[in-house]
């Protein structure tokens, strides 16, 4: 692809990004009811209503579960990476593509069979670092290898964040109401200071 087609791409996209873009806020402008009060325009923060000051200390819960939230949400990214190793490294062991038959075949046209071919240049793996058409039996065993690897990162990567989870819980950080924080704190025979009984930060 040219750079003159990246770029013609580039300005349709943000051209077409535009256009819906202003052509919602043009239709809300006209078409929404406009019916202000008191209560609407009272400042809004975080689902806490505004009373007193606004250096006034309010439940932080709300940023720790929007946090925890990115956190869980950006760790998914790191399901495409394992998912296409994982995906090329079962297709390896399919018999419909390295079969005896297949093997045999590359074997005897010293070359890799094209599925097998293809899965190497998804993974992007060097000509040099693929194996030869005569070790062509090994590929599933090695694909083998790499599929229970991949799935055993998984299954750490898993185990790490449900530690991490578990231990967010257990702190009792996940604990919307903060009534029911302080009451479970009491029946254990502790009490964690609450927003209210802590120093305030700002006098």
């Amino acid at each position: 692809m040219s750079p003159t087609s990246i770029a013609g791409y580039l300005a349709l996209f943000f051209g077409f990004g535009f256009f819906f873009l202003f052509i919602h806020l043009v239709m809300g402008r006209f078409l929404r009811p406009k019916k202000p009060s008191v209560e609407k325009l009272q400042v809004y923060e975080c689902g806490e209503p505004a009373i007193g000051s606004s250096f006034v200390q309010f439940d932080l819960r709300f940023y720790v579960v929007a946090l925890l939230f990115i956190i869980f949400d950006v760790e998914v990214a790191f399901f495409f990476p394992w998912a296409a190793v994982f995906g090329k490294s079962t297709q390896l062991m399919d018999p419909h593509v390295t079969g005896p038959a297949q093997v045999r075949q590359m074997v005897e046209t010293d070359r890799l069979s094209p599925p097998v071919a293809a899965v190497y240049d998804a993974l992007d793996v060097p000509v040099a670092a693929r194996p030869a058409p005569e070790q062509a039996a090994q590929i599933p065993e090695t694909a083998r290898t790499l599929a229970f690897m991949s799935l055993f990162d998984i299954l750490v990567f898993f185990a790490v964040l449900m530690v991490g989870f578990a231990y967010v819980w257990r702190r009792g950080d996940l604990d919307w109401v903060r009534a029911l924080s302080v009451e479970r704190g009491r029946q254990g025979g502790t009490s964690r200071p609450t927003v209210e009984e802590e120093e305030p930060v700002l006098v």
